[in-house]
């Protein structure tokens, strides 16, 4: 069965641009709700796509997340090839990671994470999302329950899922470095990611603006949970506050 898969987007509105990133198994409709309403606030964005992803979830594990890094940082470049010198860096879970290195491999105007990993849970809750998002996209496909399993019994993520721990060990042992604005969103009622990664990254980094948003009724994808509107406005508001030249 043909499906329609989400792309890459861009938004063109005015000077100032936010990079927006998704997470891990996830793809860029998860923030484009979010690039429309920066948009109608005369924000520009661009969303990548991570190489694998929305795809069939075997192409996720012929990748990499250091290829997924790479795509973050093309997007980036893709925003200055553009003409855009002042950009912010949002990314929802595995993408606020990747907003926290790019502004230590790049220059960027400010932060925003969004139920951002800095260790995960555990393996085992990890490997299960996987499984799941694997089952869920075949079932998408329209393919029946005794495909679905045979091709689930050939699935097997672990090597990446390493790696993808690996990374953001990594990531994680930076965040003292960080010194640009930023803005910490976390959703109280998270399954994917141990909560507690927002502290971590809103006390560990070194930035002399920042500040933490608790949601109470968000779960871990919070652009497209219940309290989205309060989370844009809040974003908008963040953005507003930086010291932008034009």
């Amino acid at each position: 069965m043909q499906i329609k898969l989400p792309e890459p987007f861009f938004f063109e509105e005015g000077n100032r641009a936010v990079l927006l990133l998704h997470g891990f198994t996830g793809n860029s409709s998860d923030v484009r709700q979010l690039g429309r309403f920066l948009q109608k606030k005369g924000y520009t964005s661009y969303a990548p796509q991570y190489d694998g992803h929305a795809a069939p979830p075997e192409e996720i594990l012929q990748s990499s997340p250091f290829a997924w890094y790479k795509d973050a940082i093309d997007g980036y470049e893709f925003l200055v090839d553009k003409g855009y010198d002042e950009i912010v860096v949002a990314g929802l879970s595995l993408g606020g990671c990747y907003a926290l290195k790019i502004s230590l491999d790049r220059d960027v105007k400010g932060i925003i994470t969004m139920c951002s990993p800095m260790h995960i849970k555990t393996e085992g809750a990890m490997f299960d999302g996987v499984l799941t998002y694997a089952r869920n996209f075949k079932k998408y496909e329209g393919k029946d329950e005794t495909t679905i399993e045979k091709e689930m019994d050939e699935f097997h993520p672990t090597d990446t899922l390493k790696d993808l721990q690996g990374q953001i060990q990594s990531i994680r042992n930076q965040v003292d470095e960080v010194m640009d604005p930023l803005l910490v969103i976390q959703g109280e009622q998270d399954q994917m990611i141990n909560t507690d990664s927002a502290n971590i990254i809103y006390n560990e980094s070194d930035s002399d603006d920042k500040e933490i948003k608790w949601y109470a009724n968000s779960g871990h994808v919070i652009t497209i949970d219940k309290e989205k509107e309060q989370v844009f406005e809040d974003i908008y508001q963040f953005l507003e506050s930086l010291d932008w030249s034009n």
